[in-house]
């Protein structure tokens, strides 16, 4: 017998013989956790007590995310993004990009989606994408720059949201994620200083890159 037969033999035993990696089942929990970015593609209506472009945007933050997916089936899993506090400058724009920083938020933007997996569960690999709704509460709005001493105000905002992601299994509960979704986060912001509310879209994309665990 050759050795390069004794040596195939051996390879393929070791292959049968090895557990395979059993990424995602049915009754499976994932946790992840990260850093998450909220990146807002802003833009709002001009306040036009102030002028006829005066605006306002808003900057990026980055806090602790964490997720949580329940498998419903191998291939289905229902989502939740949460995340630490968002902490974000309100800043002029337009005519008013002069004034730099206005105001400042908080806000936390929970999540849900419905999530498909299209990989097999015994995959290291499991891409997957997902849609549902998003609810954000903004609270500690405080005014700055211009409009320090006056209010500010932001309704809180539901809309959709959609997600894309990728986990990779290194052992058979331990793994790296990386995520992104979009949000639709749209609020009114009661200007005090201005005497008028106007309408503000948010919609950010949110990056997500950490670890994850399955239990």
């Amino acid at each position: 017998m050759s050795r390069t037969f004794k040596l195939g033999v051996l390879a393929a035993a070791v292959m049968v013989a090895a557990p395979a990696v059993q990424a995602y089942e049915a009754g499976d929990f994932i946790g992840r956790v990260g850093a998450a970015t909220v990146a807002p593609d802003a833009s709002s209506d001009p306040i036009t007590n102030i002028g006829a472009d005066a605006r306002v945007d808003v900057d990026n933050n980055t806090q602790l995310g964490l997720t949580l997916s329940y498998m419903l089936t191998d291939q289905i899993g229902l989502g939740v993004l949460a995340a630490t506090p968002f902490s974000h400058d309100i800043k002029g724009a337009g005519d008013l990009a002069s004034l730099g920083k206005l105001a400042e938020t908080k806000h936390l933007p929970p999540t849900v989606t419905l999530q498909y997996f299209p990989m097999p569960s015994g995959s290291k690999l499991q891409p997957y994408v997902g849609a549902g709704v998003n609810y954000t509460v903004f609270f500690d709005e405080e005014t700055a720059g211009a409009l320090a001493g006056t209010d500010i105000e932001l309704d809180d905002s539901f809309g959709l949201a959609a997600e894309a992601g990728i986990d990779y299994m290194i052992t058979e509960n331990v793994g790296v994620n990386a995520a992104i979704w979009w949000i639709d986060i749209d609020t009114e912001a009661k200007i005090e200083a201005a005497n008028q509310t106007v309408d503000v879209e948010i919609d950010p994309l949110v990056y997500m890159v950490g670890v994850s665990y399955k239990f």
